[in-house]
């Protein structure tokens, strides 16, 4: 005779195994009624061992664990790129490390940087395989809007411009970077220097949206005029960074005495140019990036950056998601994580 699985519990009652889960597990999120009719529905169907259904209550740990049946509890980290720098590492690792502490495995989604014709979705995302996913690096409008649609627990690290706030399905984190940048650019101004670019695609992130304001913001408080010409906003190919980058700058007709860029990426592929051209930082042109890097040579402790604590942003992920699973009917959130300011020697001019 075939063993009552969770899964069957909850397909009786037409739920969510997950639901199924919590209560089996003595997880809160779930009311007392819902709670009573699982258990009811599981001794129905002869889920629990012999002797074992008069030992239960809503408020009681059973003991037959979902450990027992199909595994832990699992959810996924969904990423794009799969070639993910040290930065994205760092905090996929620390993820996996926070989830083992409460039993529960990690697994990884790789999904295409776009969503092509007749692209699906992976099964293990749609098919009731995993309790909860983190979407990360994942920057495509049709991808992420069919990772939203999904009816599991969900948290987001960053966004594209193009999807409100009010549409999103899980809870979303921010990288503050508006005041950061603000504050950077207009440092670089105290010191003197009015003529300032800024490089990085506005339009794939809304973190660099943010960034690019906050850069937009500083000029307008200091009553400077935007160059549009030695600012490089648009759509900047995933692959070709540094060609692209590389043709903006040698196109100009002059370089202005500082650039502030999107991030330590973008700003290690214009210390490339720079150096190749014999062209000096800080003394010539001041430079800035974001995220505080440290896998690129020619960034690493020099460059004026914000210091993100990828360790500590990975903990707050996982966390987040677990309460997420634990309460799926609470209101969805928005969190902007600040981070420091480290002056580094690339416009300590």
């Amino acid at each position: 005779m075939k063993k009552t699985t969770m899964q069957d519990v909850a397909d009786a009652l037409n739920i969510s195994r997950v639901t199924v889960w919590k209560v089996l597990n003595n997880q809160p999120g779930v009311s007392d009624v819902l709670c009573n009719q699982i258990l009811s529905k599981a001794r129905e169907m002869g889920y629990f061992k012999q002797g074992q259904q008069n030992k239960l209550t809503p408020a009681s740990n059973p003991i037959v664990t979902e450990v027992q049946e199909v595994g832990q509890m699992t959810v996924s980290v969904v990423v794009s790129r799969p070639e993910s720098s040290v930065f994205w590492m760092n905090i996929i690792h620390q993820i996996a490390k926070e989830l083992d502490k409460s039993n529960v495995n990690m697994m990884y989604t790789y999904l295409p940087s776009k969503m092509s014709a007749g692209y699906t979705l992976p099964a293990v995302l749609t098919n009731g395989s995993i309790q909860g996913m983190v979407v990360l690096n994942v920057y495509d409008n049709e991808l992420l809007s069919a990772l939203n649609s999904l009816k599991v627990p969900k948290i987001f690290l960053d966004m594209v411009s193009s999807i409100s706030f009010d549409t999103l399905t899980g809870d979303l984190f921010l990288l503050e970077g508006k005041t950061s940048i603000c504050k950077i650019t207009n440092e670089i101004i105290r010191r003197g220097r009015t003529e300032i670019g800024f490089i990085g695609d506005t339009e794939y992130a809304r973190t660099n949206r943010d960034r690019y304001e906050g850069f937009l913001e500083a000029m307008e408080q200091n009553s400077l005029k935007v160059n549009p010409e030695i600012c490089l906003t648009g759509n900047i190919g995933i692959y070709t960074y540094r060609e692209e980058i590389h043709s903006f700058l040698a196109n100009l007709k002059k370089l202005p005495q500082a650039f502030v860029c999107v991030s330590d990426y973008v700003a290690h592929f214009l210390l490339q140019y720079l150096n190749d051209n014999n062209i000096r930082v800080p003394e010539d042109i001041a430079v800035s990036g974001y995220d505080g890097s440290t896998e690129y040579p020619l960034v690493a402790d020099r460059l004026t950056t914000v210091q993100v604590q990828t360790r500590s942003l990975g903990t707050r992920l996982a966390k987040q998601l677990l309460y997420r699973i634990a309460y799926p009917n609470t209101s969805s959130e928005i969190t902007y994580i600040n981070n420091n300011i480290i002056y580094g020697e690339s416009t300590n001019f």
